[in-house]
């Protein structure tokens, strides 16, 4: 089965528990399967495990390994991506006693499904871009400069919350309209903020560049967001780490590069914006391209994605910011798109609802 022709598909109660033994345990025959079954249930038939198990090997969530007695399973790079896992409760785990991943999978982009949502997350992004489609209609130049200031108020303000920023809604109202800096703060902080101003502006007017992901865009993204603040531009060359978290980025530059590339393949399969915008948030975060900056390049990416295709951009406003953290490490560390997925469909009905703005014509 070619990996890149199938799409994200709902699983039972049952395939999501064996895909958590097989997580937490690694490769497994059937019967030992049963039996870690029983110990959370109390009660169920090999012959039912074997039949999920059979409907998890068509569907491509698992594969198997040996012949005869000595066959296993193991999972899949679509069965990983499909994990429902409860982010808190993951975390909540001492990193070094955690069960995931600690290294980057280099076949992780190439192995991903055709499109990262299936037909009950797509009927949701359809409804939404509808409404958002009819609210932008024939919106007035004011209210769309109003509409403008606000979006990007609050993208500034959330993304920048999210890596530690202490300013405040108001705070970042008053610079962004006012350029007031908020007294008792670094100069740093009030930088970050500008730029993503800056950055937001730039993708929202040069659509045109950003139908993909490529390494131009990104570089050049990524300049904007860290311009003054004494982060190295270009692709690293060396290590970076991640709080909270056993996983190690690469830090081979040669690599990195492949690891773009990789990534940026994978975005241009995707069958739809949603899927595209999705997964250069989470690709770049796990990549890690740059010595710092990397996730506010990947919300302003995946916003640029998403204006390129005519859909609604993202603020962020209403993330919490553990639960947004919690989120990406389960991808890194096993690489589950869902605790994030919910996130981004949540901030997505959000955005269609409450903004207006629209890349520029």
């Amino acid at each position: 089965m070619c990996l890149n022709d199938t799409k994200m598909i709902e699983l039972s109660k049952r395939h999501q528990e064996i895909i958590k033994i097989i997580l937490e345990k690694g490769v497994f025959q059937s019967s030992t399967i049963h039996s870690e079954i029983l110990k959370s249930t109390g009660h169920v038939s090999l012959v039912t495990v074997k039949r999920a198990l059979s409907e998890m090997v068509v569907s491509g969530i698992l594969k198997l390994t040996g012949s005869g007695r000595s066959t296993s399973y193991n999972i899949t790079t679509l069965g990983r991506v499909s994990a429902d896992i409860n982010a808190k409760s993951y975390c909540a785990i001492d990193p070094d006693r955690r069960y995931g991943i600690n290294s980057y999978d280099f076949d992780l982009f190439s192995e991903l499904p055709g499109d990262l949502f299936d037909n009950k997350d797509l009927t949701i992004f359809n409804h939404a871009t509808s409404e958002y489609i009819k609210r932008t209609k024939n919106i007035s130049k004011t209210i769309q400069k109003k509409e403008l200031e606000r979006l990007i108020i609050e993208l500034s303000w959330k993304s920048s919350k999210i890596e530690g920023n202490t300013y405040t809604l108001l705070d970042t109202e008053n610079l962004i309209l006012e350029n007031k800096e908020a007294p008792g703060h670094d100069k740093n902080e009030a930088r970050m903020i500008l730029n993503h101003k800056e950055a937001f502006n730039f993708v929202r007017e040069n659509t045109d560049e950003f139908k993909t992901l490529n390494r131009v865009n990104l570089e050049k993204l990524h300049a904007i967001l860290v311009k003054d603040m004494g982060v190295g531009l270009g692709f690293r060359n060396g290590l970076v780490g991640i709080t909270g978290s056993k996983y190690q980025p690469l830090d081979n530059i040669h690599q990195i590069r492949e690891a773009v590339t990789a990534l940026s393949n994978a975005i241009s399969k995707m069958e739809t914006p949603y899927s595209k915008a999705l997964l250069a948030i989470l690709g770049i975060s796990y990549i890690q391209p740059f010595e710092d900056g990397n996730k506010r390049t990947s919300r302003l990416m995946a916003n640029a994605l998403l204006l390129s295709h005519g859909l609604a951009p993202l603020s962020y406003r209403s993330v919490e910011e553990n639960e947004y953290r919690e989120a990406m490490l389960v991808f890194y560390e096993l690489n589950s798109i869902v605790p994030f997925k919910k996130i981004f469909i949540g901030q997505y009905e959000f955005a269609a609802k409450n903004y207006a703005v629209k890349p520029v014509s």
